[in-house]
């Protein structure tokens, strides 16, 4: 994964999410590319993200849901409108619909994959459906509704 992440083409001013934030040095830093037809990101769980001794924490999964989702949403959302990634104005997405599915237990410790696939672009929504894998299985599906930040969000109301 050496070209740029979705995530780093975000403004500035946009990229301070916990999850997947460049600029939030105590986030997740999460980094999502195109891998063919799929996004894929990698993070790998540190101790502190325990639910169970051993095992990965429900919510941080779905937050590697969530900024997978929205970071594919918005590369999605420039291929759908023809324009190369970073090109002006800015599009970044936000969640207007999250659907996580635990399917097994995620062990703790291991690197994760997640990956997505884009189920929908129209107009300002994008519908990604995303999983997660930890030793060769899937343990968490997900999906997201994305939409494009509404301009009152972008500099604060």
């Amino acid at each position: 994964m050496n070209k740029p992440a979705f995530q780093d083409y975000y403004p500035d001013e946009l990229s301070h999410c916990y999850g997947c934030g460049r600029l939030n040095q105590d986030g997740l830093q999460l980094k999502s590319q195109w891998d063919g037809d799929e996004s894929v990101a990698f993070f790998t769980p540190r101790p502190e993200h325990t639910a169970i001794p051993g095992y990965v924490y429900g919510g941080l999964l779905a937050s590697l849901i969530d900024c997978h989702g929205t970071g594919t949403a918005a590369a999605a959302g420039y291929q759908a409108a023809g324009r190369p990634m970073g090109s002006e104005p800015p599009l970044r997405y936000v969640t207007a619909s999250l659907h996580v599915d635990y399917l097994r237990p995620t062990p703790l410790g291991n690197p994760l994959e997640i990956r997505g696939r884009v189920k929908e672009v129209k107009g300002r929504k994008v519908i990604i459906e995303a999983w997660i894998i930890a030793d060769n299985a899937i343990c968490v599906r997900g999906e997201v509704v994305a939409v494009q930040l509404p301009e009152t969000m972008r500099f604060g109301g």
